[in-house]
């Protein structure tokens, strides 16, 4: 998984000293939304884990690449990972590329949506994380900070990718006991101790997680 275009389209909307002023102004109408009033270091923290949880998109792609072949799905990782690629690149995206930091905000969501996705439905079968990250949290929070109707569009669009691949069907043949045993000798999936999780704790001042 080539993940070099997509690190540069982060790196230069990072670059840009414009873009912590944009996510406060995008929180504020988010916290309002929400019935919340946050202060200067609830606004921080928010901004951080935007920050945070668009960074790890090219990691989680590059690590979701690696699990998915030791495992045989590399075809059906291969159909998730053209379309999330295509949609970082096209600029027709459900958020517009042209508003800054702002506009990555549906493909980082569409990214580790469609990752988690895959992720909880080989686990269902297995009992093992395909990664070491847990997204679930983080990508409610994400959800809510979007906001209607975009949220739901990439849902859909997270949904198609996934019916596409295949996956769902690609997954529960890796029940069969001769795929178990091939999952039981994969030392590389995780499946000891907890996943990580991107912290969502400190978000409580800005409404998008319950007291």
């Amino acid at each position: 998984m080539e993940t070099a275009q997509i690190q540069k389209i982060i790196s230069d909307q990072f670059a840009d000293s414009g873009s912590v002023t944009d996510l406060h102004e995008l929180l504020i109408a988010v916290a309002e939304r929400q019935g919340a009033q946050p202060d200067k270091l609830e606004l921080s923290r928010g901004a951080s884990f935007v920050y945070s949880y668009i960074e790890q998109v090219p990691y989680l792609l590059t690590v979701a690449w690696t699990s998915a072949r030791n495992v045989g799905l590399e075809k059906e990782m291969a159909s998730i990972l053209e379309m999330v690629e295509s949609y970082w690149i096209e600029d027709d995206d459900v958020i517009p590329d042209t508003l800054g930091i702002i506009g990555l905000l549906d493909d980082a969501y569409c990214s580790l949506l469609s990752l988690q996705t895959v992720s909880d439905l080989y686990r269902m079968q297995s009992g093992k994380h395909l990664f070491p990250e847990d997204l679930t949290a983080a990508n409610k929070i994400m959800r809510k900070i979007i906001g209607e109707p975009y949220s739901t569009e990439l849902d859909d669009i997270t949904a198609a990718a996934i019916t596409d691949a295949d996956v769902r069907e690609s997954v529960k043949a890796l029940a069969s006991p001769e795929k178990q045993r091939l999952l039981e000798s994969q030392a590389t999936i995780w499946n000891h101790g907890p996943v990580n999780e991107l912290p969502v704790s400190q978000l409580t001042g800005l409404g998008l997680i319950e007291d």
